[in-house]
């Protein structure tokens, strides 16, 4: 059980290893789809081709598709290169460096589709069994082109009863299939070459800019989080106040009201019950909420971070943002809280 907690916890820490999660499911997700896909060829020579290349090249189109919304990384990347660059510059290193990220895991579905497809070779054989060369096979020397080419259709419908027997069919079947194989493997090999020189090869080249672009990656996308966060409990505080506002005036209104209707019954001995201390939590109020009391603000606070974020200085950015914003204190570090220099 501790084996299981310490790997969540690994999980939740670490953004990459939450994507790289969603990539080995998204390939397991795409295996039981293809295993569990029922395939029929309309044996037709115009919709042949259309129906093979469209199972071979659509499903893996949405699943990169759906790669891309399950990345998290995606959003943060384009928020990234579209944000104005403010107080901050943008480093179109850092951009390349996440895009290229998505796009690994993103491809990493479609590829074993079609791979698998390849190497199972029945989109193959349906796409392409009308564009075989009929003089390769001699079975095919007592047949006019028509009827060449009604054969060459059906070759995918094996139960089809012009081809149920014939060894013609078997044999085109056969050639394309191991023609599908062959490029399958083929681009599995390559796959695997590529992936073998990037990582044997990687640890030769300098790797301070390749350091550099991942700090950042990962800086921008936690910033994010924490940005998120911080706004969730920020919402959270104010609607705390303004609710304690509301039902504080109601109830001054409220006891105001009694104390003139009981004051000419009320006993002049008795003593008079002390006001509560001022404040609506007892005197504890949020210090992050003292300046913040109406929607312009929160509104101008929300604005300034997207439109001049501050510097990644955390010694200069206190004075160069107190000095141009002195009316109202927006934040002034990456990382800081929406709540942290708005004095309530």
């Amino acid at each position: 059980m501790d084996k299981f907690r310490m790997l969540f916890q690994h999980f939740q820490s670490s953004s990459e290893s939450v994507m790289n999660g969603v990539c080995l499911l998204l390939a397991a997700v795409t295996v039981k789809l293809y295993s569990s896909f029922d395939f029929n060829c309309p044996c037709l020579a115009r919709y042949n081709a259309l129906y093979g290349l469209g199972l071979l090249l659509t499903p893996p189109l949405a699943l990169f598709l759906c790669g891309l919304l399950a990345n998290r990384q995606s959003v943060v990347m384009v928020e990234e290169w579209r944000r104005p660059s403010g107080q901050r510059r943008k480093d179109p290193g850092v951009i390349r460096y996440m895009c290229s990220s998505v796009l690994q895991r993103a491809l990493a579905a479609p590829l074993v589709w079609i791979l698998l497809a390849l190497l199972d070779g029945k989109c193959f054989v349906c796409a392409f069994s009308s564009n075989v060369d009929p003089e390769k096979f001699l079975d095919f020397a007592n047949m006019t082109p028509s009827q060449v080419q009604l054969f060459l259709a059906k070759v995918p419908c094996k139960e089809d009863e012009l081809v149920r027997d014939s060894p013609a069919r078997k044999a085109v079947s056969r050639y394309l299939r191991c023609l599908s194989q062959a490029i399958g493997w083929s681009i599995t090999l390559v796959l695997i070459i590529v992936a073998f020189l990037a990582r044997c090869l990687r640890p030769c080249f300098d790797q301070t800019v390749f350091l550099q672009r991942r700090y950042w990656s990962n800086y921008v996308d936690l910033e994010q989080k924490l940005f998120d966060e911080t706004c969730c409990e920020h919402a959270r505080d104010f609607a705390h106040r303004c609710v304690l506002h509301f039902f504080a005036s109601m109830q001054s209104e409220m006891r105001a009201r009694g104390l003139r209707r009981d004051a000419a019954s009320r006993d002049p001995e008795t003593p008079e019950v002390p006001e509560p201390p001022e404040g609506l939590d007892g005197g504890r109020e949020k210090a992050h909420l003292r300046s913040v009391c109406s929607q312009e603000q929160v509104d101008h606070l929300l604005s300034t971070w997207y439109s001049s974020k501050p510097p990644l200085d955390l010694m200069a950015s206190s004075g160069l943002w107190g000095g141009g914003l002195s009316h109202r204190t927006p934040m002034v570090a990456p990382s800081t809280r929406l709540s942290q220099h708005t004095d309530v």
